[in-house]
């Protein structure tokens, strides 16, 4: 007998390692008892086998590998004791898990347990089992469990069933075997078991749909009667916490309802008495009743439609965004973002409630106010809403003002009702928290009032006296700069003053200080600076008076050591002393900016002229409509992560269709990187190996605003007409198809694949289109009456797989000069083994037929026993003249 083994107990090893006072000495104890174990293991000593495990038990906790002990775990389980075993089946869910291969060793074992006539011994067999069963031990284990089902113990009937909530969710194959043994548990008087039943119900709602039919019918009515019992259920000490009886019974029979009456009116209907006293009956003084309600409110939202339900559950929600628990009022928040969905009028109630909770001491809870209170806004409720998040601005921390001030933005710039207010909105953030603002924010703002003429005196006085009292935000001066460089002699001029203003006294000399401010502040940052050089340059041209000093302020930058700041100095300092009579042509106004390019060219923004299915298009405020459909989703070809379009075409449409391509220099005279060029047509179609070309610029795949992308959605059919044009000087499509690959040059075998018609008409052969070892695509043509550059494309798809096709989804591509619709499929199934097909007509019309050739990109989903099915390829063996 090892002597250090049977000398120490659990309780003093525990001590010597806590009296450690550095972890290379713990490590030391732990290495001298894990020695000592493995010599008894290797010994087989039987008297001291359970202390030994418990103390590999208390090593495992602490980190230290214990592998060598789970042999011992069995060896106890297998022993006929009662105490041996409870430290056996302790130690194998400690020291294993379901992935250990030794664990097949003990099923045998746990079968004769499960067995036992000692009801503890099966206690402890079915809680090893419900937490640590492989999918092959529940297969052999689950008859031996389903029989504990109806024991007549209690504490039988109750571990079996949480063991079952295991075995179901581990093969739930198996859940129809468990089906009426449930429905049984339910009916019991012991909450215990009651409890467990009502959790193995809803675990077997999840995992079959066999089982939420078999429930809803069996057993909705009976579980409202129980709910019904409970609620009105008289005082029991044993059962109640807060003056609540039972709140775990409560909520799990709540949870049980929600999943039945989801999407089924009739159980819905039964349950709307009983929900309805739940909500009015349960105090909410304690938080085991506010448990009970937010479940409540949670089963509401969840079943059928009953708008007076709905509304109580709504104002339970405000009445917990007044409590002082900081929980409570995050869940009602969380709750409330998913009931605006539902019934955003009765959220709209407690507006000015949850408008203090963006105020709140809390980060998380401002937060979710916050992102609510933007759900909330809409045309009527616009304005006093941005007043109190404006005037919340004011006084807010800074950490929060980031948050804050973007979602001001957003709502300003989505629900403006006038360009004024629009402005004005937007100079009170720049005033209060400019240099939390994104420089997109401040670009759209010079966007818009470039384009109201009649404001332009109005905002640049504006600017101007709010620069007086903000000058240290960033983007205001931005702002301000460019205003006042652009209409300076309106500032000083009061040229067009609105009724609402007062007169202001602006010289040219007040002007062109707030320029030199700028310029000699030294934390303006280098944009700043370059543009308060633009608008000097300006000025010195509507302001004759102050040029001179216009000039010295602009000649102090010749020695700056920021290159770009040094260049403009000397170039502008030569404009303003030997081009006087250029200059007024230089520094004209600039011209009003387009709304709609702009619009286009943002990042996360889409051309005015995409258009939906439905013709539908949101209005910004600015009045540009702007496609409601993303063009980035309509293949799922985009990314959330992907960088922001440059002012390209080419990069936008690039994300579009999921191009990778890095941008390409402007065309020039040598050709430095022959492939680059041409990459980004060729991706596009994906098209063969390029050979040299001269560089082509990004230009090459601009979108057009007068021919935008047009789009058709029929049921599930949508189809994206990808836009592309050849810049001046390029060569033809068809030339550069012709010098792509022998896949798309049109030879003389193309002749064969048509043939001439008595006619001036063509009529070609069908061609295989795209195949794959599960699914095959024909084309078949025929010209239009009356058009003879559209083509009509019947597409037939064929299943080669053995599994049938359900959810089937066919999407194209084409480039710029061609005009796609799509009609719709034949059906949306596609029968295995060739036995159907679907059929589904395209018309292409080719503005450049004969001089370009079609090539068009595929995309085809489906599910397959419920997983999804990707197919995607390109035709490029069109015949010649469609």
């Amino acid at each position: 007998m090892n002597p250090f083994s049977s000398g120490t107990r659990l309780r003093d090893m525990i001590r010597s390692i806590r009296a450690c006072k550095t972890a290379a000495e713990e490590r030391a104890v732990v290495r001298k008892e894990c020695a000592a174990i493995r010599s008894a293991v290797s010994e087989n000593d039987n008297d001291y086998r359970h202390r030994n495990l418990a103390k590999l038990m208390f090593i495992h906790m602490l980190g230290y590998p214990t592998h060598f002990g789970q042999m011992e775990c069995l060896k106890l389980i297998a022993s006929s004791g009662f105490p041996e075993k409870r430290i056996g089946y302790l130690g194998l869910m400690l020291l294993l898990d379901e992935r250990q291969e030794v664990l097949m060793l003990v099923t045998n074992s746990v079968k004769q347990d499960l067995n036992h006539s000692n009801q503890y011994i099966v206690g402890l067999a079915l809680c090893a089992l419900g937490n640590i069963c492989s999918a092959e031990m529940a297969r052999d284990l689950a008859p031996e469990v389903e029989r504990l089902l109806q024991s007549r113990d209690p504490n039988i009937r109750k571990k079996a069933a949480l063991c079952s909530i295991r075995i179901v969710k581990k093969v739930p194959d198996l859940a129809e075997n468990f089906m009426s043994p449930a429905a049984v548990l339910l009916k019991e008087k012991h909450h215990g078991v009651l409890i467990t039943g009502l959790q193995l119900c809803t675990d077997l709602c999840k995992v079959s749909e066999e089982a939420l039919d078999y429930f809803r019918k069996k057993c909705t009515e009976g579980l409202v009667k129980v709910l019904k019992d409970v609620v009105n259920s008289p005082y029991a000490p044993e059962y109640d916490i807060a003056g609540i009886t039972d709140p775990f019974l409560h909520i799990r029979l709540l949870r049980l309802l929600r999943i039945l009456g989801h999407g089924d009116a009739d159980a819905s209907d039964s349950m709307n008495d009983i929900l309805a006293q739940v909500a009015t009956k349960t105090e909410t003084n304690k938080n085991a009743g506010n448990a009970i309600l937010y479940e409540c409110v949670q089963t509401i939202m969840s079943i059928e439609d009953n708008s007076g339900l709905r509304v109580l559950a709504i104002n339970i929600l405000g009445r917990f965004l007044s409590n002082r628990d900081n929980n409570i009022r995050y869940v009602a928040l969380n709750m409330l973002m998913k009931a605006i969905q539902v019934d955003a009028q009765a959220v709209q109630r407690h507006r000015a409630t949850i408008l203090e909770c963006v105020k709140d001491l809390d980060a998380s809870i401002r937060k979710r106010a916050l992102e609510l209170i933007y759900l909330l806004v809409n045309e009527t409720n616009v304005k006093p809403l941005t007043k109190e998040l404006i005037d919340y601005l004011e006084v807010s921390d800074e950490e929060f003002k980031g948050d804050l001030t973007a979602k001001i933005c957003s709502i300003v710039e989505k629900f403006s009702p006038e360009k004024i207010w629009y402005i004005d909105q937007m100079l009170k953030v720049l005033s209060e928290a400019g240099n939390y603002v994104k420089n997109e924010v401040w670009h759209a703002l010079i966007v818009v009032i470039s384009n109201a003429s009649d404001l332009h005196g109005y905002t640049v006085r504006s600017l101007f006296k709010a620069f007086q009292t903000s000058g240290d935000q960033e983007s205001l001066v931005r702002v301000a700069v460019w205003c006042i460089g652009e209409y300076g002699e309106m500032l000083v001029n009061n040229i067009g003053m609105l009724d609402i203003e007062d007169p202001v006294t602006v010289t040219e000399s007040d002007a062109v200080d707030v320029l030199e401010i700028v310029m000699k502040r030294h934390t303006s940052e280098i944009d700043t600076r370059e543009m308060s050089l633009i608008a000097l340059l300006k000025l010195s041209s509507r302001f004759p008076a102050c040029s001179e000093r216009i000039r010295d302020i602009i000649v102090q930058n010749k020695g700056s050591l920021v290159l770009e700041l040094q260049q403009r100095s000397i170039e502008f300092n030569s404009i303003v002393a030997k081009h006087q009579n250029i200059r007024s042509a230089l520094v004209e106004r600039m011209p009003v900016l387009d709304e709609t390019t702009y619009s286009g060219k943002r990042p996360g923004t889409l051309p005015a002229t995409g258009s939906t299915s439905t013709g539908a298009s949101l209005n910004i405020p600015n009045g540009v409509a702007k496609s409601a459909l993303p063009l980035v989703d309509l293949l799922d070809l985009g990314s959330d992560d992907a960088p922001p379009p440059s002012s390209s075409g080419g990069d936008f449409l690039n994300d579009l269709l999921g191009i990778g391509v890095s941008p390409t220099p402007s065309m020039s005279g040598s050709s430095k990187s022959p492939t680059k060029g041409t990459d980004v047509l060729l991706d596009l179609l994906s098209i063969g190996t390029p050979p040299a070309q001269n560089n082509f610029s990004n230009d090459l795949l601009s979108m057009s605003t007068n021919n935008g992308p047009s789009f058709s959605s029929l049921e599930r059919t949508q189809s994206l007409s990808s836009q592309v044009s050849s810049p001046p000087g390029a060569a033809p499509m068809m030339d550069l198809l012709d010098s792509l690959s022998p896949t798309v040059s049109m030879t003389s075998n193309s002749l064969a694949d048509m043939n001439l018609t008595g006619d001036n008409g063509l009529v070609h052969q069908p061609i295989v289109a795209f195949q794959s070892k599960s699914l095959k695509i024909m084309f078949s043509f025929s010209k239009k009456p009356g058009s003879p550059q559209t083509t009509l494309i019947t597409a037939t798809f064929t299943n080669l797989s053995s599994n049938d096709y359900t959810e089937f989804l066919f999407q194209a591509a084409v480039p710029k000069f061609v005009q796609l619709q799509l009609e719709t499929a034949s059906s949306n199934t596609l029968p295995a083994s060739g036995n159907g097909s679907i059929t589904q007509t395209l018309s292409v019309t080719n503005s450049q037929q004969g001089q370009k050739a079609l090539a068009m990109r595929l995309r085809v989903q489906y599910k397959v026993n419920g997983e999804e099915g990707l197919e995607l390829g390109q035709v490029n063996n069109f015949p010649h003249g469609l």
